[in-house]
């Protein structure tokens, strides 16, 4: 187990160094932030210096050695902008895109869970067609389709909730549900796909030999081999609760980590469009280590592996 949990920590680490170098290269590539902050008719003294300034006329190389040491000190830079610290205005804004997210990952499994695994015990039947027909058509929406078309229907047509803002928990609920919909249908989905595999073991058809009732036998050997799948989509969500807005809070006005990544990047921030892309690779790595260690605990011929390894 020693040994799993360090290969998986190491590939962690590589992760985290790979998605920093490829941010740092391509941010590099993108174009001169010099010329987007200051303007191309400002002087070209005030252009060199706000380079010097900033170390922008180094060489690449010195300067991701310089980002990638300063990583370790906790230092992530400072904006552009406004001369803060990056990680302030990442962390100011955490707060909001979890307001959405959160609720939105429970809408996620709240619903999706149950619904696949209910039209997979009633497979072909009315239900399920319903079931999967809902699913199909919330996962191939676009969020921001969906996002315009809850607030056509409801902030223009019904004018039953607010189109925008974050100034009372009745402007989290559109967001919200557009952020949940999509998610939900694709938890459905794969929930229902992965009980219909187990079902067909046969493991279900020895268990209903020996006299097992049908209810236990879907309890204790169907749903634990289902939930294996299942608990890689839901690590997915969960590891994008940070970036999994970006689109939805732009639609509706909400200032979150999403919007402030557009902001940046379309201002060429770098230091805080780095600090959000590691912030959320880092979330994802670590919702996928969490899904791994799940897996030991949900799949014994893991387990049964690992001790014999030890052994």
């Amino acid at each position: 187990m020693v040994r799993f949990l360090g290969l998986r920590l190491a590939r962690a680490l590589l992760t985290l160094v790979l998605v920093v170098t490829f941010a740092f290269i391509v941010l590099r590539l993108s174009g001169d932030p010099a010329l987007l902050i200051m303007s191309a008719d400002a002087p070209p003294e005030a252009i060199a210096a706000f380079r010097q300034a900033w170390g922008l006329d180094d060489p690449v190389w010195q300067q991701y050695l310089r980002y990638f040491t300063a990583i370790f000190r906790g230092d992530l830079g400072q904006s552009m902008r406004d001369g803060r610290p990056a990680i302030e205005l990442v962390a100011e804004r955490v707060p909001a895109t979890l307001a959405l997210t959160l609720p939105a990952l429970a809408m996620k499994i709240g619903l999706g869970i149950p619904a696949g695994i209910y039209a997979a015990l009633h497979r072909n039947s009315f239900a399920d067609r319903a079931v999967m027909l809902l699913a199909v058509a919330g996962f191939t929406v676009p969020s921001f389709v969906l996002g315009l078309l809850l607030v056509l229907v409801f902030a223009v047509q019904l004018g039953w909730l607010p189109s925008g803002g974050q100034d009372s928990w009745r402007h989290a609920i559109l967001p919200v549900l557009t952020l949940g919909i999509g998610g939900a249908a694709v938890l459905a989905r794969f929930t229902r796909s992965a009980m219909l595999e187990v079902l067909g073991q046969p493991y279900m058809r020895t268990a209903l030999a020996k006299g097992v009732p049908w209810h236990v036998a879907v309890r204790r050997h169907a749903l634990p081999n289902a939930a294996i799948p299942t608990v890689t989509i839901v690590g997915f969500m969960v590891g994008s609760l940070l970036a999994g807005a970006v689109v939805v809070e732009s639609v509706f006005s909400w200032p979150g980590v999403g919007r402030l990544l557009v902001v940046a990047v379309a201002n060429r921030d770098l230091a805080v469009v780095q600090c959000i892309l590691l912030l959320v690779a880092t979330t994802m790595v670590s919702a996928n280590l969490i899904v791994d260690l799940l897996y030991g605990a949900l799949d014994p011929r893991l387990r049964a592996q690992a001790k014999g390894a030890n052994g």
